[in-house]
């Protein structure tokens, strides 16, 4: 999300919207042309467009959705027009949302409702890792595999770096949060990684780009793992409908 933040920034900000259409029932008669965007942001997963005035646009891509910058005329690729849940057109660009799973207007000074729930943002240039760590204990008992994917402890964790981060760092995803030896350590390895991917669109936790060689367990189900040769094996964890699959090795992450 910091990188499509970044590029939606880069695209919009500072220009003047010359046609707005917010395709959610509850914004349909909503019309932002002629306003400036002041800034386009990222909390965690959740993205924030800012206009001049007064008023922020909240969307998230949930699973499935997506943003795309076309130039004027140009044809627009991200998938069928009734999946279009956003358009910000400038002059230069056009920005389209597609199958955004949130579509909100709230005024700017309300932006809290939307992301004040979220923990300390791994990206955030003043990301606070002891308070990430006092709300991960507040649950002692709880699977680290569940806490460290929870926004509500630290954002921006998801399901691919969750078993990633676990894996490096040798805990098991089913390990309580207080029987993990060094939980500073497992935050700081999480936001290195999360740095080491921000300017690109994969996600590279191996140090190798090439395919089928980015991650050490996500995806790996059956596959031996690169470090022991061990099978890596997966498992829904979490309760339903919130489950999620987890990766791990059983022999490098007891």
């Amino acid at each position: 999300m910091h990188l499509v933040a970044r590029n939606l920034r880069a695209a919009l900000a500072g220009q003047v919207l010359v046609h707005a259409d917010l395709r959610v029932p509850a914004l349909a008669a909503v019309d932002l042309s002629g306003q400036t965007v002041v800034d386009v942001v990222a909390r965690g997963k959740h993205l924030l467009t800012r206009f001049d005035g007064g008023s922020t646009l909240h969307t998230h891509l949930r699973m499935e959705g997506a943003w795309h910058l076309h130039r004027p005329g140009a044809r627009w690729s991200g998938g069928p027009a009734h999946e279009v849940r956003v358009v910000l057109a400038t002059g230069p660009w056009t920005a389209v949302g597609y199958r955004l799973g949130v579509v909100e207007l709230l005024p700017s000074t309300a932006e809290h409702l939307a992301v004040g729930h979220l923990g300390p943002d791994l990206l955030a240039d003043d990301f606070d890792a002891a308070e990430a760590v006092r709300r991960l204990l507040a649950d002692p008992d709880r699977a680290v595999g569940e806490a460290v994917l929870d926004q509500r402890n630290l954002a921006g964790i998801g399901n691919l770096y969750k078993a990633e981060v676990l894996f490096l760092s040798g805990v098991s995803p089913w390990r309580p949060v207080a029987q993990v030896g060094d939980i500073f350590a497992l935050v700081r390895r999480a936001r290195h990684l999360l740095q080491a991917n921000a300017a690109r669109a994969a996600q590279v936790t191996t140090g190798d780009t090439r395919p089928g060689h980015t991650t050490w367990v996500y995806g790996r189900r059956g596959k031996p793992c690169r470090r022991c040769g061990t099978a890596i094996r997966s498992a829904d964890q979490g309760a339903a409908p919130a489950a999620r699959v987890t990766y791990w090795c059983p022999s490098c992450q007891p």
